[in-house]
């Protein structure tokens, strides 16, 4: 149940005075950046803060007025000049002024009437908006506010600006946030005093006034007092939740899983390849997790080619060797089925079964791998969300391994785990997340880092090319074709735009197919999975030798022989994702080369990307400059996907309330586990009025 204080502040924007439906669809646009959700609440609005403020105690003269800056001017109203009759592309204009000299006011499509009676002729009004000189005169195209002397306190003099979207002007979503404000209920507190004395920090009501009612642009800066504050409750909420669900999934009785090692023993010496020292380290780790009696939930980071695939595996057969089963999930059947490719066959040489469940397995063979799965005659399990279905029993789950964990939520984990008695969890990225992400979304595991590449991985020569030598390009590609050479070619677009002047995938596709006929193949997401898999098969052995393709061979599609990697509008993609593809060259015994095509003139983050690419092959280090480019939300994909982006916090400024905030919700469960003391009761409204109703509903399972 939620706290009843919260009640007003989670009641629909649409409650507020003036907002009707086709604005309360314009706020869900803003507020939540998707209109398929539901209607924003007014928590939502007093959490969206300004982004720069309007300062208008500014009051000059007409003649020492300065160009484009805003002013708020007094001036007595001399006369009307309204437009032609039948012309309404001509502006109404009012000229009025000062011992200085007259400026002119400027209204486009203006209502006669209505400035008539703002403006009346012979009275004084003060004038406030944005400065421009037009042939040596004065003149503010629709002021923004005019008021009378006797009304002058009515004109604010600092006024907050908000992000905004179109269909809500900065007026009227002002106004809005400020009846938000009037329904802020006086709220318990949650932080510890000793914290709120050292810190300076004011209640988080106060701290939200001092926000919307800026004196100052410091007062709207991230730095700010008021602003870390906010960031904090945010930074808290997150990190307790993310302990309850941790402490409620070591707590649910795990069991120990020890294999005596035999049959990990064959599958080692069966690699064609040494493990490294990062490899062996994270077995290590994992294997000593899974032979506790708590339950295991662990993440693996690895860059690109690190060698994630057989870490996995090992973990997979040690619980088969204890008498468990394994399950790999993908999120994508291309991944899923590649998977299988690399662990079937060395698991079976260690008598290991190996079976792959998608949307493709039907009838009788779907019926076949539920029996056997339900007898335990199939040891290791690979599939897509198929393996969260009803149906799917296990006869003694142990390990449940989560691929690509940023595609997936705390739900699928929990629903994976629930297949088993105490299941352990070990979740893989290939994307290497940088620490305070880490903390911040994944903050309830344990972290293993694949940070060395295999000992014979060659160095992948990387260049920026300008999109005016395209021609040259062009025919290099189709001479390392006649070399029998492999080629991907990546697209930022599926078809052409109208309003991006970037080339699509199918337009690349068919200039290319024309110079090339037969080797060149497509790949792209609006394709059926069946399609997309006998593209990649056909370019995999090698009867299509140029693949052009969109994003959806970032993930783990594994083509040793392919050499040379083009991203054509390289400065449309984000630094990670030209990491992650770049790694799908440099898989072989051949030097690989990746090209970087763009279009002049770059901007200044794009131009940081491309120079940060050939830098750096590391993944970690690429990890953390793109969260400083690009901030929290995109580095996970979170913007895409739903996992939790932040409204108030931002890592670039409040990294260190991160690890501050992590410390006191450990401290928090070790002394009050079921939130029940006073700041106990206060630390569960502070999860209601952040959304981790889950984590209370965790509480209350027990």
């Amino acid at each position: 149940m939620r706290p009843p204080i919260l009640n007003p502040l989670f009641v629909p924007v649409s409650s507020l005075t003036g907002i009707g439906p086709k604005l309360a669809k314009a706020l869900t646009r803003l507020l939540k950046g998707n209109e398929d959700r539901d209607e924003p609440r007014i928590a939502d609005l007093i959490f969206h803060l300004p982004s720069g403020m309007i300062d208008r105690r500014n009051r000059p003269e007409i003649a020492s007025a300065l160009e484009g800056v805003i002013a708020t001017i007094k001036i007595r109203v001399d006369r009307h000049q309204p437009p032609p009759r039948g012309n309404p592309r001509v502006p109404y204009r009012v000229f009025g002024h000062d011992d200085t000299g007259e400026l002119g006011l400027v209204f486009f499509r203006g209502q006669g009437k209505w400035l008539q009676k703002q403006l009346p002729e012979g009275e004084i009004r003060y004038v406030s908006g944005r400065v421009e000189w037009f042939n040596g005169r004065p003149t503010m195209v629709h002021p923004d506010h005019i008021v009378s002397e006797a009304n002058l306190d009515e004109l604010p003099l600092v006024e907050p600006v908000y992000p905004l979207t179109s269909g809500v002007s900065l007026k009227v979503l002002t106004k809005a946030i400020s009846g938000s404000l009037q329904a802020l209920p006086d709220l318990p507190e949650w932080i510890d005093k000793s914290v709120l004395s050292k810190e300076k920090w004011s209640s988080m009501h106060q701290a939200l006034m001092n926000i919307h009612h800026p004196e100052d642009t410091l007062d709207i800066s991230p730095d700010s007092v008021a602003w870390q504050r906010l960031a904090y409750d945010e930074l808290l909420a997150g990190q307790l939740a993310l302990a309850l669900v941790r402490s409620r999934m070591k707590k649910s009785a795990g069991k120990p899983w020890r294999g005596d090692g035999q049959k990990q023993k064959i599958i080692l010496d069966a690699l064609p390849f040494s493990l490294t020292g990062a490899q062996k380290r994270s077995i290590d780790e994992i294997l000593s997790d899974m032979s506790k009696p708590e339950r295991m939930l662990r993440m693996l980071q690895g860059d690109v080619g690190s060698g994630k695939t057989a870490v996995a595996l090992i973990a997979a057969v040690a619980a088969v060797e204890a008498g468990g089963q394994a399950a790999v999930m993908a999120p994508t059947e291309i991944l899923a089925r590649q998977h299988l490719a690399t662990i079937g066959p060395l698991a079976n040489k260690a008598g290991v079964s190996v079976e792959i469940l998608t949307g493709r397995e039907k009838g009788k063979i779907r019926e076949d791998i539920y029996a056997r799965l339900a007898s335990g005659e199939i040891d290791i399990l690979i599939g897509t969300h198929a393996l969260f279905q009803a149906n799917v029993e296990f006869k003694n789950l142990a390990l449940g391994i989560v691929d690509e964990q940023h595609r997936f939520g705390v739900h699928q984990r929990l629903a994976l785990a629930s297949k088993g008695e105490g299941v352990d969890i070990l979740v893989m990225t290939a994307t290497p997340i940088p620490r305070t992400l880490v903390l911040t979304f994944f903050g309830d595991m344990d972290v293993s880092k694949l940070d060395e590449k295999p000992a014979n991985r060659l160095p992948i020569q990387t260049n920026a090319v300008s999109i005016e030598r395209l021609d040259e390009l062009i025919n290099r590609v189709q001479k390392a074709v006649a070399n029998g050479g492999k080629v991907y070619w990546i697209c930022p677009l599926v078809e052409d735009n109208d309003e991006l002047p970037v080339t699509s995938v199918e337009t690349r596709f068919a200039s290319l197919e024309k110079l090339l006929g037969q080797n060149v193949g497509l790949v792209h997401g609006r394709m059926k999975p069946t399609e997309k898999d006998q593209a990649m098969l056909d370019f995999k052995e090698g009867r299509t030798r140029v693949l052009v393709a969109t994003t959806v061979i970032e993930v783990g599609v594994d083509v040793p022989d392919a050499t040379i990697m083009v991203i054509e509008h390289a400065e449309r993609f984000g630094l990670a994702q030209l990491h992650q593809l770049r790694g799908r060259v440099g898989r072989g015994a051949d030097k690989s080369t990746c090209l970087l095509l763009y279009k002049a003139p770059l901007g200044e983050v794009a131009e940081a990307r491309i120079s940060i690419m050939r830098e750096s092959e590391d993944g970690f280090r690429i990890a953390e400059e793109d969260l400083k480019l690009r901030g929290e939300g995109e580095v996970l994909g979170t913007r895409q996907s739903g996992s939790p982006g932040f409204q108030i916090a931002r890592m670039e400024h409040h990294a260190q309330l991160l690890e501050m905030a992590r410390d006191d919700a450990m401290l928090i469960l070790n002394s009050d586990p079921e939130l029940t003391t006073e700041r106990g009761e206060a630390l569960r409204t502070l999860l209601y009025l952040f959304n981790k109703d889950e984590a209370v509903r965790l509480l209350r399972a027990g």
